[in-house]
């Protein structure tokens, strides 16, 4: 299989065989967590630190599920009481952590960077589960997943990904992988949610929601992200939801088979109308939830194999 990471820290660093590589694995680890036995072995004797700075439900337990169920022994820190909270720097926490010898480390951290750090001084493998505006590798690889199971391909559909992309590391995750496989990508949402110089990522850029649905295989909705916002980027929510809101009647400008995506958590009657995030016939929603354990069980078991492999080349035993 094509995947020679040491790490997984973000979408840019990955080639598209290695997108597939993870994927076709992934598909492997839904049909297992479909068994009444839901429980491998490739990570037998392995220790995961999951270690989350900011709140987290679905990524979080996702991660803790896929690595108990390789047979990793999980340990989740409490980062709330940790030495952090006491004044010690990210890097004298990694020093410390790598004198237990963990062999994988998941990090979410509200810094850009933060997790690249982390795997400067760490001899584990270290998983990214989402730093800063920066990027959010397994939420576009879940995405994808739940595309290319619903859709039957991951490339030439038209992706309209909605709201507040300036704050969003899912988006750029997104944006980049989707690229890579060859799709048509347009954001939209208010001037004011956009980055700067977004279109230099070869995207369609749109301010009216029905015009950037028009024809769409996939909307993917976002939440407006007011922990990271100082200032007023909306008149109300009200208003945002007037404009931006993903009800029926907008919904109908995309194609009649698009599904509809989410990565939680939803404020509904803001970015997203009750009625279309529970409508079983277009909402994908639960599905991607169900995709993140498999692909973070995957990505895991791809980076393990990689750890093994350096370890036996160096005459050690794991």
């Amino acid at each position: 299989m094509t995947f020679r990471h040491r790490h997984l820290l973000g979408i840019e660093p990955l080639h598209p065989e290695e997108i597939t590589t993870i994927l076709d694995l992934a598909e492997k680890y839904v049909d297992l967590n479909r068994q009444p036995m839901k429980h491998a072995r490739v990570l037998e004797g392995l220790t995961q630190i999951n270690m989350f700075f900011e709140a987290s439900t679905r990524t979080q337990a996702s991660f803790e599920i896929a690595g108990k169920r390789l047979g990793a022994d999980v340990m989740n820190m409490a980062m709330q009481a940790s030495s952090i909270k006491k004044g010690e720097t990210l890097i004298d926490t990694a020093l410390t952590l790598n004198a237990m010898h963990p062999d994988l480390i998941v990090m979410r951290h509200p810094n850009s960077g933060a997790v690249n750090l982390l795997a400067e001084k760490v001899n584990a493998a270290v998983l990214n589960a989402g730093d800063g505006k920066h990027e959010h590798p397994t939420q576009a690889l879940l995405d994808a997943l739940t595309i290319r199971r619903e859709k039957g391909r991951l490339h030439r559909l038209t992706v309209a990904i909605c709201g507040d992309i300036a704050h969003s590391r899912v988006a750029r995750s997104n944006l980049i992988l989707l690229g890579k496989m060859e799709n048509r990508v347009r954001l939209v949402g208010p001037p004011t949610l956009m980055p700067s110089k977004i279109e230099d990522f070869g995207v369609e850029v749109f301010d009216d929601m029905r015009a950037g649905l028009e024809g769409a295989d996939v909307v993917m909705m976002l939440r407006l992200q007011k922990e990271r916002m100082d200032g007023g980027f909306i008149p109300s929510e009200r208003e945002y939801y007037h404009r931006f809101g993903l009800d029926a009647e907008k919904l109908s400008f995309a194609k009649d088979d698009a599904i509809v995506m989410h990565p939680g958590p939803m404020n509904r009657g803001v970015e997203i109308d009750g009625v279309i995030a529970d409508d079983i016939n277009r909402s994908v929603i639960q599905e991607q939830v169900e995709m993140g354990v498999a692909v973070r069980m995957a990505a895991m078991d791809l980076l393990a194999r990689n750890l093994r492999d350096v370890a036996r080349r160096d005459g050690v035993m794991v």
